[in-house]
């Protein structure tokens, strides 16, 4: 319990039963406005694969994946952690072209996510990808693409406000650019989480780009799978939650690995195994399209707009106990 925070005289500014309508109208603005902003298409996604198919989200590399047998199949299932990979296949399968692209709701397990405000072993996010050219595997076309998710990020909120007058959440629509490097630099002696921290809370809304690679001093920023984003052109959105005086994660998202990319990183991590998997093989033979993508959360966006505590006032999940009475006691009210 020590990572919780309990804002001092924190009170929710809706019912229950008006935040369930809020999550609705947030859920229905955002979608659509983002479908119509990058050109994407709806699509029904699993929330299980095979073991084997090298297709789940590796997310650091260390996460215990949820996974059972199945009476009529042999080898293992389990349960997703994102569809970062599903997705780039996806569109090839169903014949996407430069310029489209799809989401989908993904609902997920990660059984080794801690739990506090923002963290849940249950996990929603709208996964999205989208097919582009060669050229356009650029730190512009990305900076654009978020540039965009913020736009939609803004029109929501916007709705939400009228719909509910007493919603008071800020959100600054300048986006402030910069590299895991340039935090290092800016900040060397403060931890990856407290550079983010002083960066977005002087800049309110920010994209932290690069993550993956080893910084100056030998470390990671924090850990990326080294077989979806292209460490180079990736990034999270962050923006300000001034809730919890914190900096709150939104998206994680980026242009994806071509296959000199694949093959680097493959080997950085020590895990050059996997071009063994029908995915890696058909990145590496340039079989699937060049694509950029990335998950937003829903739950997270929601407790952000609603200016929410706790991640748990707006999705249903399991918590410990005395996470449930310790909040009960500061007017937080787990559903």
């Amino acid at each position: 319990m020590s990572s919780m925070i309990f804002p001092k005289g924190y009170k929710s500014k809706l019912s229950v039963k008006e935040t369930q309508r809020a999550i609705k109208l947030i859920k229905d603005t955002f979608q659509v406005k983002l479908s119509k902003v990058l050109n994407l298409d709806r699509v029904t996604a699993p929330i299980i694969v095979r073991s084997d198919s090298g297709i789940n989200d590796d997310l650091n590399g260390v996460e215990r994946k949820v996974s059972f047998d199945l009476k009529e199949m042999e080898g293992q299932i389990e349960v997703v952690q994102s569809l970062a990979k599903w997705k780039r296949r996806a569109l090839y399968r169903f014949g996407y072209v430069v310029g489209e692209g799809i989401y989908t709701d993904m609902n997920a397990l990660r059984r080794d996510d801690d739990m506090d405000n923002i963290h849940s072993v249950f996990v929603d996010q709208w996964d999205w990808e989208k097919v582009i050219k060669k050229e356009e595997r650029t730190l512009e076309y990305l900076k654009d693409t978020v540039n965009k998710i913020i736009e939609v990020l803004i029109y929501t909120l916007n709705i939400v406000k009228e719909e509910y007058p007493n919603i008071d959440t800020e959100i600054s629509p300048q986006v402030s650019f910069v590299t895991t490097q340039e935090l290092y630099d800016m900040y060397p002696d403060l931890s990856a989480k407290e550079r983010e921290n002083a960066y977005v809370k002087e800049h309110r809304t920010a994209f932290i780009m690069q993550i993956g690679e080893k910084l100056s001093n030998g470390q990671m920023h924090d850990g990326r799978a080294p077989d979806y984003d292209d460490w180079t052109l990736n990034g999270d959105i962050m923006i300000y939650n001034d809730v919890l005086d914190s900096a709150l994660e939104i998206s994680s998202m980026g242009i994806r690995v071509d296959a000199d990319r694949l093959k680097y990183q493959l080997k950085e991590r020590n895990c050059e195994e996997r071009s063994a998997f029908d995915y890696h093989k058909n990145i590496l033979n340039n079989t699937y399209p060049l694509t950029i993508g990335g998950g937003i959360g829903q739950s997270r966006l929601c407790m952000l707009l609603l200016g929410k505590a706790h991640i748990g006032e707006v999705h249903s999940s399991v918590w410990p106990l005395d996470m449930i009475e310790e909040c009960k006691e500061n007017n937080i009210y787990l559903l």
